[in-house]
């Protein structure tokens, strides 16, 4: 068996060449197929390449997250010579990642000739794309999460060009406050002045919505939540302007914080928006704080059934406690 094996091996050696170039046509089908199976299935639109610099995407969606959610919400993303960066501000999964992400992923896939998930787009000239998104160390090498952070944005810093796409996810986090906002403001002041690539440029600091006050050429926009029934709606949508607030403490509740760690940060919030700063490097998170707010005691048949022993109670007052709840619906 082994000898007619390698002779069938030796009969085929002079057409190797033949099946690798097989093999790719048949890869090459394989992969278009595929693009085309998933533009008819999903709904994508032919991408349109153009000499213009600039990147206009009108009802872009994420390829993936939209297939994990019943109702995606598009969002439309405009990039050009007057409008180079965008600053992206809103709450913690309102997102902000998200629509950068697809961004990126649509710029990717019309460049390796996929209709993409949008209703319309047009692409200027993009040499490559550039992502400082996450946030992970490097135990391996010794590395902090803050280190890696600043090591991706230097290779960014030092490698984008004027025709570069670049995604910058809150950027300094990993510091304390202020230097992580000095060095947000710093890098983006140089993507702006000396790299002036594509940005997209999502953070938390609020300081940095003032760079469109001397730069032109950046644009605030901002993923919107509203506050509803004690709890907050993540609206999904970009709208120009900054964000109004970040509402970390409500998505903190919505995580399962517990109530009383939630309505003291709530005090520690209010007494640092209403304190000056002072002259320390820090705000003094311990100094005296407002009166702590009573707890909500919520609606009456709550307290009424917290009270209740279900083991402990007799057919009869388990009759009346029922009666009771009911009375204190009415």
């Amino acid at each position: 068996e082994k000898l007619l094996y390698e002779g069938v091996l030796d009969q085929l050696a002079g057409d190797i060449p033949r099946f690798q170039r097989i093999a790719r046509a048949c890869a090459l089908l394989d992969g278009l197929s595929a693009f085309a199976e998933a533009a008819a299935r999903y709904n994508y639109a032919m991408p349109a390449f153009s000499e213009q610099p600039g990147i206009e995407i009108v009802g872009g969606r994420h390829p993936v997250v939209e297939r994990q959610v019943e109702n995606f919400i598009a969002n439309d993303t405009r990039l050009d010579p007057t409008r180079r960066m965008l600053l992206i501000t809103g709450p913690n999964m309102g997102g902000k990642s998200t629509t950068m992400r697809q961004v990126a992923l649509i710029v990717l896939l019309a460049h390796v000739g996929c209709f993409v998930p949008a209703s319309a787009a047009r692409i200027g000239p993009v040499d490559a794309i550039f992502t400082r998104i996450g946030a992970s160390d490097d135990l391996a090498s010794g590395r902090s999460t803050f280190m890696v952070e600043m090591t991706e944005a230097a290779a960014i810093l030092h490698g984008a060009t004027d025709q570069s796409l670049v995604l910058m996810d809150e950027i300094g986090r990993g510091t304390s406050t202020f230097d992580g906002v000095a060095l947000a403001v710093a890098i983006a002041r140089h993507l702006l002045d000396k790299n002036r690539c594509w940005t997209l440029f999502a953070t938390h600091y609020f300081e940095l919505t003032r760079l469109a006050q001397d730069y032109p050429e950046c644009a605030n926009v901002h993923l919107d939540a509203v506050e509803h029934n004690h709890g907050i709606v993540f609206l999904h949508a970009l709208e120009e302007g900054p964000a109004s607030q970040s509402y970390g403490i409500e998505v903190a509740a919505l995580a399962g914080i517990p109530s009383a760690v939630v309505r003291d940060a709530k005090r520690r919030l209010r007494a640092l928006e209403n304190r000056e700063i002072s002259a320390g490097p820090q705000a003094d998170l311990f100094a005296s704080l407002p009166p702590e707010e009573p707890e909500s005691t919520g609606h009456p048949v709550l307290g009424a059934l917290a009270n209740i022993d279900p083991d402990a109670l007799s057919p009869r007052e388990a009759l009346e406690a029922l009666y009771e709840l009911k009375r204190l619906t009415a």
